[in-house]
């Protein structure tokens, strides 16, 4: 790693050509890129058509996320058994073409049922093709080259993420235009093949037809990468009892520790209340631009480009990870990990409370780049504090506890505070006579207030359980699994 750090900036940028100018990595680095803009464009599609069909249910948006998150929860002990089994590129093909297929799907149906079925079978194929891919990069490049390779690749996914938000509007128009062109060519096998399919392709629901095309030319990229790539021995039989395993085991080892415990809980808390603004936040930001864009009024050729506006939200939220990302490390120079883990949690909270309290868009967007600089810094700080204060023994099952921690307090966020939100929406159309858009007074509002809440109720418990040693003290008091 001292190397690796201390390697002149051309030589580093001369890897990462090298590595690029590798056919097959080159390949498999499009194929993440290209699928992942579809996997965007498609969450960018669905989260304001379930707003709609649900008639701004928080609850049924939620559903969306509730069916990205079991499977992971379920079975992601059982699927690293199972990929190693299996030539990974192929496996890959085979995930990009049940994804294709799948996302077809959701041209045809307005039932809710269906489209979390659907988003349930992507993410169970997902969860198939990442730890392939991981697994992949390593026969692609050289020894040397792996944490190169794996850096593009993490960048690759954060980089497609948020062209897929941001320029989601853009990239529908200019698929439309090609369509149009195509459709206008006047010649007769345009008209035999595409012309049945010109409503879907030309319809609201273009992203669909779009994201399933991303699906396919990863497959074709991947098909492209000719070498056999099967694991090199038998793994032996596969254990289905590994199923939630993982889970269970880690939140059995979270009781035995006071300090971690305290650390955990606190992310949990704060991702049960702070989960609140991808159900709950994204229909009360609907419920604020019920009058058009404010920012991009005067600008409808602009606006757009922005294919559902309350989404534009995630946009910032992701900006503002990258942020922090970058930030952070230089703000653990200065200040201590307790204090900086602390810190990110409440000023969360707060802002939380501030969105939630002022119904402007403008003010989302701020929360947006505010919250997600806070997830950062929660997570870069969490991660180290966890990094310099567990014996490297038992850390690995540290990290297994944090990431079923998030993963269950999410899950948690999506049942429970959702539902609350749909609660506090009938009882506030009630209390206001069915006004309740133009009220002051309405569900998600008091639910995000209520969640802010539960998030500085997280900040005051760490407060109260942290150790508060310094950074040069923790060799010495470090977390052993006694």
């Amino acid at each position: 790693m001292e190397d690796i750090v201390a390697m002149p900036t051309q030589e580093r940028k001369a890897s990462i050509t090298a590595v690029l100018r590798n056919k097959r990595f080159r390949a498999l680095w499009l194929s993440l890129f290209v699928s992942g803009i579809g996997d965007w464009l498609v969450i960018g599609l669905l989260i304001p058509l379930v707003t709609t069909l649900s008639g701004g249910s928080a609850f049924a948006v939620g559903g969306i996320m509730i069916a990205k998150i079991i499977p992971a929860l379920l079975f992601s002990s059982l699927i690293g058994v199972f990929v190693d089994r299996f030539d990974r590129r192929r496996l890959m093909i085979g995930c990009d073409i049940a994804r294709a297929a799948l996302t077809l799907i959701l041209l045809f149906t307005n039932s809710l049922a269906l489209i979390y079925l659907t988003v349930l079978l992507m993410e169970m194929a997902s969860l198939f093709f990442l730890p392939a891919r991981n697994a992949l990069i390593p026969r692609l490049v050289a020894e040397e080259e792996v944490a190169v390779a794996n850096g593009l690749s993490y960048t690759t996914q954060q980089a497609s993420m948020l062209i897929g938000l941001t320029m989601s509007g853009a990239i529908l128009a200019g698929f439309e235009a090609l369509v149009h062109v195509v459709l206008d060519s006047g010649w007769p096998i345009v008209d035999a093949l595409v012309g049945p399919f010109a409503p879907a392709l030309l319809g609201p629901r273009a992203g669909v037809i779009l994201n399933s095309m991303t699906f396919g030319v990863s497959a074709l990229l991947l098909w492209s990468i000719r070498m056999d790539v099967r694991p090199d021995r038998d793994v032996g039989r596969l254990d289905l009892s590994l199923i939630g395993r993982d889970v269970l085991e880690s939140f059995r080892f979270l009781g035995e520790h006071r300090e971690l415990r305290g650390l955990l809980v606190t992310i949990g808390l704060a991702l049960l209340g702070g989960g609140s603004i991808i159900t709950v936040g994204l229909v009360y930001v609907q419920e604020i631009l019920s009058g058009g864009v404010p920012i991009l009024s005067g600008f409808p050729a602009l606006e757009r480009l922005i294919a559902a506006p309350q989404t534009f939200v995630l946009v910032l939220l992701a900006l503002g990870m990258v942020m922090g990302a970058l930030l952070v490390p230089k703000l653990a120079d200065r200040v201590t990990l307790q204090a900086l883990f602390l810190g990110a949690v409440t000023t969360f909270g707060f802002a939380l409370l501030v969105f939630a309290s002022i119904g402007v868009y403008w003010v989302s967007l701020v929360f947006g780049i505010v919250a997600g600089f806070c997830i950062a810094c929660l997570t870069v700080a969490g991660n180290t504090y966890v990094v310099r204060t567990v014996s490297d023994d038992i850390r690995g099952r540290v990290f297994t506890a944090m990431e079923s921690v998030i993963r269950v307090s999410l899950l948690l966020s999506m049942v429970v505070i959702a539902p609350i939100g749909d609660a506090l929406a009938r009882l506030m159309r009630n209390v206001t006579g069915g006004a309740e858009a133009g009220s002051w007074l309405t569900g998600p509002r008091v639910t995000l207030q209520l969640a802010s809440l539960i998030v500085l109720g997280a900040a005051y418990y760490a407060y109260r359980t942290l150790e508060w040693r310094s950074d040069g003290a923790v060799n010495g008091a470090e977390v052993s699994d006694v």
